[in-house]
């Protein structure tokens, strides 16, 4: 790993950078960690073209996890992006974001469009409803975070969804701290996300991944679709929002999209 102090807070943000080519910046989800892209595939494949860098996010990983809310402020994920291009001397990167990690592209393209050449929703959205995480993870999902009993959080959150945790998520969790957790989720709901009215003047070429099981996201999706003037929707049959990134036809899906000229 390697890395770089955000010049706004002086947080330290942990990334990876393989192979060389034509830059892509990849972020993962909430509660994960960048080795979700080299667990799945993305960064053995694209790597092969690609400078491939992949963030752990403030509150993530091996990134420094405060505990105040307010040092989640979406314009600080923003920044942390933005000081590992700079260290790296890229100017312009393909963007490609799972969930958080694609709330936080719209927010990075929509206010430093030069910046960002393609832009890779996977089950993403511009803004965040209030509940969201209960939702996605469980009710109550932040008071148990809270607690600092990730084995807690882990256990609940795959009683609610039915399903077993892949390995890689569970991992990724583990490595987590629940009060930063908390803290950036409480954060994530108070933030007003990019309005309509901005995405219409969305400029990069868009791709909006999702599942045909994960109804929020592929709502959030098709109404994207409509309102970006780039913008195409795929759609991965049977994919929820937690196995989407472990599908082969989603990394396809990228790699197809990272190709066309």
């Amino acid at each position: 790993m390697n890395f770089v102090t955000n010049p706004i807070d002086g947080l330290r943000i942990a990334y990876h950078r393989a192979g060389t080519g034509p830059a892509v910046v990849m972020i993962h989800g909430s509660a994960l960690s960048h080795a979700v892209w080299r667990e799945f595939g993305y960064v053995r494949d694209l790597a092969a073209d690609h400078t491939v860098i992949a963030l752990d996010l403030r509150g993530h990983g091996r990134s420094g996890k405060p505990h105040a809310q307010a040092a989640y402020r979406m314009e600080l994920f923003v920044a942390d992006v933005l000081t590992v291009l700079d260290q790296l001397e890229i100017d312009r990167a393909d963007y490609l974001g799972y969930s958080l990690g694609g709330r936080i592209g719209f927010a990075l393209a929509d206010a430093y469009p030069e910046r960002v050449m393609k832009f890779i929703s996977a089950a993403g959205a511009p803004g965040n409803q209030p509940g969201a995480f209960d939702r996605i993870f469980f009710p109550g999902c932040i008071q148990t975070l809270e607690s600092g009993d990730l084995q807690a959080f882990l256990a609940t959150w795959q009683a609610f969804s039915g399903q077993t945790l892949d390995p890689v998520t569970r991992a990724a969790f583990a490595t987590n701290d629940g009060p930063a957790l908390a803290a950036y989720m409480c954060q994530s709901e108070r933030e007003p996300g990019v309005p309509d009215s901005r995405l219409a003047g969305f400029i990069p070429p868009t791709l909006l991944l999702v599942g045909s099981e994960d109804s929020q996201r592929l709502g959030a999706a098709e109404q994207v679709r409509a309102t970006v003037p780039r913008a195409s929707l795929h759609v991965i049959p049977g994919a929820t929002h937690a196995d989407l990134l472990s599908r082969p036809e989603a990394l396809s899906a990228v790699r197809a999209f990272l190709s066309n000229p």
